[in-house]
């Protein structure tokens, strides 16, 4: 049984480690090309890459699969099945008609739910107590193939959009390890997806991680866990980029006004934030050109923050 694995970031390395462990022949890995980093501009591997030289895999990194060599070059390896998650391209027709039994995706939400590029942030964004992962077979839509198989995981209040992919990379191969035997011995019927209830999901942007104070302390809070580590959160105070990198909600924080820095009632933060609808802690910050730090020590050495009036977008 020939596999073609499809991957970029580390979400989808559980996933191409199971597949090996259980004895698959992986015969190629397509994963996203180096992208210059740092100062130096020097290249960088991403996480899917890194871990397939550390399995002895054959590694290919194409710009993109439209090009009708590339697509005859993937077919060279006769893949029976290829299994994608995050590659971060989109498969022409081409290539999903190349293996018989399919593309299969991994999809880190419960399809059709939170479609698009950015379903983990978005199940945080959204405040759910549940989100999961579906495995799907791709056609041309986004996200809109039938459905597999899927599993539920609960979110906790303190994940961040770093703890919960992490956790959801691990059912991801679990589910995948399942449902492989079963879908390559045709012992699944897919699920047709109901579309009048999806949504989606977009590409994030540095400039969606600035805090709008005019928000209530819940969504800011939730936008604190849900772009982390990236895009990540900030606000600017003194002409510098201060970034809220973990905080909490607090009820009956004090009053304060919009954007403005106090000394919350509760013991649960060294500093608050008014909202527009109540306080919001800040258990951790970093200014910029600093190390990160918890607040109460960051505000040991920065008393003037007291009472500022901090920005909104």
């Amino acid at each position: 049984m020939n596999i073609v694995f499809m991957g970029t970031p580390e979400f989808a390395v559980p996933s191409l480690t199971q597949l090996v462990s259980n004895q698959y022949q992986v015969v190629a890995v397509y994963t996203q090309p180096d992208r210059a980093s740092g100062r130096g501009r020097s290249l960088i591997s991403n996480p899917v890459k890194k871990a397939a030289l550390g399995l002895g895999l054959n590694i290919m990194q194409p710009v993109g699969l439209k090009d009708a060599g590339e697509v005859q070059k993937l077919a060279s390896f006769r893949p029976e099945v290829i299994v994608v998650a995050a590659l971060g391209q989109i498969l022409p027709k081409s290539v999903l008609d190349i293996p018989a039994y399919g593309c299969i995706n991994i999809h880190p939400s419960l399809l059709p739910e939170f479609r698009g590029a950015t379903p983990i942030a978005a199940a945080i964004l959204a405040g759910k107590q549940f989100t999961g992962v579906s495995l799907m077979l791709l056609d041309r839509g986004m996200d809109t193939g039938p459905v597999l198989a899927q599993a539920q995981i609960s979110v906790s209040p303190q994940d961040t959009a770093a703890s919960l992919t992490s956790k959801l990379s691990r059912v991801a191969a679990q589910l995948l390890s399942e449902i492989l035997p079963r879908w390559l011995k045709r012992g699944i019927s897919p699920r047709k997806q109901e579309g009048a209830l999806a949504s989606y999901t977009g590409m994030l942007a540095k400039e969606d991680g600035e805090i709008d104070w005019q928000l209530p302390a819940v969504d800011i809070w939730r936008r604190v866990r849900a772009y982390y580590p990236w895009p990540g959160t900030y606000t600017r105070w003194q002409g510098r980029q201060l970034r809220i990198i973990e905080a909490v909600p607090l009820a009956g924080g004090g009053m304060a006004k919009v954007g403005q820095v106090v000394i919350p009632d509760s013991g649960k933060a060294a500093l608050g934030i008014g909202t527009s609808d109540g306080v919001l802690g800040i258990l951790r910050v970093q200014l910029e050109g600093k190390k990160a730090m918890p607040a109460d020590e960051f505000l040991r050495g920065q008393r003037q923050l007291i009472g500022a009036v901090l920005p909104s977008e």
